[in-house]
């Protein structure tokens, strides 16, 4: 797809629009990286569930159905001694009265007798992961959370590009210090793990801070209208979560997807109850119940061994189980296909840029 959108980072990232997908957890699998980048754009997984072996299938799925760049997104653990801990030592570490709650929730949600068992926790198990990237030589590693400094001179002697998620100017200083290629900035609308900051707020003092490194637009970037703001603000690319949750490709079940179509702006909320980390959600029983139970969140990953067992005990219940989703999902209409998305996104955000040509208005392109 030819498009006057292209900025250098596309340039730099080989492709083609600068529409990236959102690593999303296990909503953004293989088939949506393929239809993304097929589409033009940068489709990155989000793999930090995943096993090594499970990750490097994943990858190389990928590569069976797209000869483009795709990436892939992980969440990096905020000290590399977590990598050392097993899922015991996190249960060790819970408090009783967490227990007791969780327990109380199991009864009030009539979820069955729980097992602690060995869950895969958000925020342990990234150093494994990382070797398999290395190992097949990705084109593009996205962290999710927490800096990829420690790995950015083998990434750079490979020619892996590396790109950091931040939700303010301090943690965007830091990540591009560490030599990043681009530095994707968040606003607090965003769904999924997000921080406190607006997107409007964010991004102009995001692209001062770190110039002239690029700089990726995050947070409830919906439509072309969302993308061409994100270029007049000095962005070179977006990333884009919620919108491309509501296709055939996401890897979430139908109900979820629904959900979002049927979702206003005022149906999200900031929650701790997952995973530790404030995260943007669907609000839902579950939520509601951490808000007033008077027992505050663990902090990650052990709110995350505290939950899982309740999470991995039922199926398809919209009451317990997390929807994460932006505050711009109240401009999603329809479930359809990610490939038409990055082509409506590109077209409508062309056609702004074309009236402001059209009116002597300048734009960021000009």
């Amino acid at each position: 797809m030819f498009s006057r959108l292209k900025t250098p980072l596309c340039d730099i990232l080989g492709i083609e629009v600068p529409i990236i997908t959102a690593g999303m957890a296990e909503a953004a699998g293989v088939d949506l990286a393929i239809a993304v980048s097929n589409a033009g754009g940068l489709g990155v997984m989000g793999c930090t569930m995943d096993s090594p072996d499970e990750l490097r299938e994943k990858i190389r799925a990928v590569r069976r159905g797209t000869d483009r760049p795709f990436g892939v997104d992980l969440l990096l653990p905020p000290n590399v001694s977590l990598e050392m801990v097993t899922n015991q030592d996190l249960l060790d570490q819970i408090p009783l009265a967490h227990r007791e709650y969780r327990e109380k929730l199991r009864k009030m949600f009539n979820v069955a007798q729980l097992s602690d068992g060995d869950h895969h926790v958000l925020g342990t198990g990234a150093l494994e992961q990382i070797e398999v990237l290395f190992e097949e030589k990705i084109p593009v590693f996205v962290s999710g959370l927490g800096s990829p400094g420690f790995m950015i001179e083998r990434a750079r002697a490979q020619g892996m590009k590396v790109m950091g998620v931040v939700g303010n100017v301090k943690n965007a200083r830091r990540v591009a210090a560490a030599g990043v290629d681009a530095v994707i900035a968040q606003g607090s609308e965003g769904g999924g793990h997000t921080g406190l900051v607006g997107t409007f707020a964010l991004l102009p003092q995001v692209v001062d801070a770190i110039a002239p490194m690029p700089v990726v637009a995050a947070g409830s970037i919906s439509d072309g209208r969302g993308l061409a703001a994100a270029l007049v603000f000095g962005c070179q690319a977006v990333w884009v979560g919620t919108r491309f949750l509501a296709t055939p490709e996401a890897s979430i079940p139908q109900w979820k997807k629904e959900a979002i179509v049927a979702a206003n702006e005022e149906s999200t909320i900031r929650s701790r109850s997952y995973t530790g980390k404030p995260a943007r959600m669907i609000k839902n029983a579950w939520t509601e119940q951490w808000e007033k139970g008077g027992v505050e969140p663990l902090p990650m990953p052990l709110q995350g061994a505290l939950v899982s067992p309740v999470l991995n005990a039922v199926e398809g219940r919209s009451d317990i189980q997390p929807n994460a989703a932006g505050q711009g999902v109240g401009l999603i209409r329809d479930i359809k296909p990610a490939a038409q998305i990055v082509e409506e996104m590109v077209r409508d955000a062309e056609k702004i840029f074309a009236s402001f040509a059209r009116t002597g208005a300048k734009s960021a392109l000009a």
